[in-house]
């Protein structure tokens, strides 16, 4: 560590720099800028480094009082500031270090973070088998590391006019140019939820709508979705929150604050602006309201770019068994060509280990708040680099073992039902046609059933003449209002075919009516059922809570059970009932669109067999275990070929630093070390991955595409087989 503080640049001989390089010199820092009386070994700031990265909840007041009961001392608060200050002194001269081997290393190129994040996703090889889509990207909002107001009561004023170090953010600038991105609504949309209570999150309506003909709504589910107006931010926050983007193998990618707000549109628009300017075409990307943000980028001035760019958005695996079943066949990754076993929820994992950090920058100053979260990416993107050989081993042998499996039960199935690969593809166009018609009805069909309910209200009203003179007259009143709407010249007559059609069309309105409540209550029984595997909600009185909500629940969903049994029964013909075991074995919500019965039974149709659709399931299931297969061949061979690459590249350096720099040489050097023994962990797993046999990839060193490097000699492949004993 002497070695690291070293190498820089020198400052006058003040009798206050002569005090820090006295203590540099031994192994400390001192803990104020001029004139020290306490000083802090480097040995026990980098132990705290590395402490704090790994476990984000031991803070720098844990870390004081560890330290006070070593040294037989009472903890005093002026110990955390004085600790914090040294602490901050050691993390800028690492920084400028690494801008120091950076500048070596040629790494300080614009966007050059960014783009050699993840080796597997942007080390593209001349000679790779092509992929339907060139990148992917998962974005979503956090609100865990919120920081509190300045101007909070009983808080004090943290000025600090130090900014963020690192490339991970996208500043406020960048944000703001899309806050008036999303158009207003139209009165149109605002009768429409006046309505039908519709949270139109992306404020835009879709050309392709018919007017007096609603749509299926998934967004209501979230509440990122929601309007502005109904989203419960406190103003006590400066930052209310982070927005992230990461790969398909968890690496953080870029993140911005998002500012005494919600998950506002302006937020993902700036990060796919940034993603898409320097990722180019054919990507792809998750969110858990894809479905909803698809229309927001359309129509902003991103669209074009976006629709030339041929950028593809989806929702997450999780996520998507909560949208509706035609949100699901257009935008859920298992129906989506290209996209192999890509979960689409990277940024829940890095959620779950960043929340960590929450107790810690909740009342630290802004700098302070980016300087813990920057240092969290950083050591989260190393520990995935570690990690990048067993992902992809990993999910090598699931792919091969969903292949397997489901190709035995396919051909069985195929055989005992009669079907071909067609069928299934037949039968996903099939309910994916029923699904868009599956509408209700026009203005003048909705008319139609209010008449009809109000001629059954005057028809009461006329047997209770008596009794309800004046309910007749109000009846009256509205059936002649409604007559002259729709130009109705001869009243119906109850049990006519007009009343008849109308009459069925209102039963199955309430059946809807019933249905809907249904699967809002499964929704947040399946997410509360979520919580209690979550990590995190070990404790006692968090368990005992849910476990309160989900009995509230199960009795809600009993009522609400039976209200919807009542209803089906009422349907001609009736429609079938079901059960608390039906509802408690609902693992997704898609089945319950298939409930919402059109005018046109479909129960006999091929596709509504619960056979069909379970094959069919396994059929796409398969499908994008192949592609899964094909992309790993792709990553495997880009990681090898980088870490051949990356070994060439460091060690001409560090030959040419030890002429040049000798200092800096030494400090590359011992990084290195570290990097290697990852290198090597990585060439024995994906050894292992190439020893497999279904391996059907391409295997030695490849060429980057913009490097113009060859292939490395044969003696070098035959080194990196042999270099690690299984």
């Amino acid at each position: 560590m002497t070695v690291l503080l070293s190498i820089l640049p020198q400052h006058s001989a003040t009798s206050s720099s002569l005090i820090h390089s006295t203590l540099i010199y031994n192994g400390y820092l001192g803990c104020s800028p001029l004139f020290p009386n306490i000083a802090i070994s480097l040995r026990t700031l980098a132990a705290y480094r590395q402490a704090h990265r790994t476990c984000p909840r031991f803070t720098i007041q844990a870390q004081c009082k560890m330290l006070c009961h070593l040294h037989d001392m009472p903890y005093r608060p002026y110990l955390r500031s004085q600790f914090s200050a040294a602490y901050d002194a050691f993390l800028e001269i690492v920084y400028r270090v690494d801008v120091l081997l950076k500048q070596a290393l040629k790494h300080d190129t614009p966007n050059w973070r960014l783009l050699n994040a993840c080796p597997a996703c942007t080390y593209k090889l001349v000679d790779e088998s092509p992929l339907q889509f060139a990148w992917f990207a998962t974005i979503d909002g956090n609100n865990s590391l919120k920081r509190w107001a300045s101007s909070s009561p009983n808080s004090l004023p943290r000025d600090d006019s130090r900014r963020a170090r690192s490339d991970y953010w996208i500043g406020h600038d960048a944000v703001d140019k899309f806050k008036d991105e999303v158009r207003s609504r139209t009165p149109y949309d605002q009768a429409l939820d006046k309505n039908d209570k519709v949270d139109d999150w992306e404020d835009v309506r879709d050309d392709q709508e018919v007017p007096g003909e609603a749509v299926f709504h998934c967004t209501a589910r979230w509440r990122n979705a929601g309007p502005e107006q109904h989203k419960k931010m406190f103003s006590v926050f400066d930052e209310s929150g982070i927005f992230i983007a990461a790969c398909r193998h968890r690496f953080v990618l870029v993140a911005c604050d998002m500012i005494r707000s919600g998950e506002l549109a302006k937020y993902p628009l700036a990060i796919m602006d940034h993603l898409m300017a320097v990722y180019g075409q054919n990507g792809s990307c998750a969110y858990d309201i894809g479905c909803a943000f698809s229309k927001t980028l359309s129509t902003s001035s991103l669209g074009p770019r976006a629709d030339a760019l041929a950028l593809r958005m989806m929702v997450g695996t999780f996520h998507g068994h909560a949208h509706n079943r035609k949100c699901q066949l257009d935008w859920h990754p298992m129906y989506i060509t290209g996209t192999g076993h890509t979960e689409g929820e990277g940024c829940e994992h890095i959620f779950s280990s960043s929340n960590e950090l929450a107790r810690s920058t909740r009342h630290a100053s802004p700098f302070h708040r980016h300087q813990s979260i920057e240092e969290h990416f950083n050591f989260w993107d190393a520990d995935k680099y570690a990690a990048l050989s067993n992902f992809l081993f990993n999910h090598y042998r699931e792919a091969i073992h969903v292949i397997q499996t489901l190709q035995a039960e396919l051909s069985v199935i195929k055989r005992e039902l009669n079907l071909d690969d067609a069928d299934f593809v037949k039968f996903y166009n099939e309910e994916k046609l029923y699904l868009d018609r599956l509408k209700e009805p026009p203005i003048r069909d909705r008319l139609c059933i209010r008449y009809v309910e109000i001629c059954a209200a005057l028809n009461t009203a006329r047997i209770r003449v008596d009794a309800a003179y004046t309910k007749l007259q109000h009846a009256e009143a509205l059936v002649a209002h409604m007559e002259i709407q729709l130009r109705i010249e001869e009243r119906w007559v109850i049990g006519g075919p007009e009343y008849i059609q109308f009459k069925e069309e209102a039963t199955l309105g309430k059946y809807r009516t019933a249905l809907n409540e249904l699967e809002r209550l499964v929704v947040m029984r399946l997410f509360e059922l979520s919580k209690l595997s979550l990590s995190g909600t070990g404790r006692y009185k968090l368990r005992q809570q849910i476990g309160k909500a989900l009995q509230r629940r199960s009795e809600a969903i009993r009522n609400a059970i039976n209200r919807y049994n009542t209803q089906a029964a009422a349907l001609n013909p009736p429609r079938p009932k079901l059960s608390w075991k039906d509802i408690a074995e609902y693992s997704f919500l898609g089945e319950f669109d298939l409930l919402r019965h059109s005018r046109t039974d479909i129960r006999e149709l091929d596709w509504t067999k619960p056979a069909h659709r379970e094959a069919t399931t396994k059929y796409f299931k398969l499908l994008r275990a192949r592609e899964e297969v094909s992309r790993l061949n792709v990553e495997v061979r880009r990681l090898r070929t980088f870490v051949h690459d990356e070994e060439m590249e460091t060690n001409k350096v560090i030959t040419d630093l030890q002429l040049s720099y000798p200092l800096l040489a030494s400090e590359l050097q011992r990084q290195w070390r570290s990097r290697l023994a990852t290198n090597m962990f990585h060439i024995f797993r994906l050894n292992q991955i190439e020893n497999l046999p279904s391996y059907s990839g391409m295997r030695g060193i490849g060429m980057q595409t913009s490097s113009g490097r060859r292939s490395m000699p044969k003696i070098w492949r035959i080194w990196l087989a042999i270099s690690i004993p299984l």
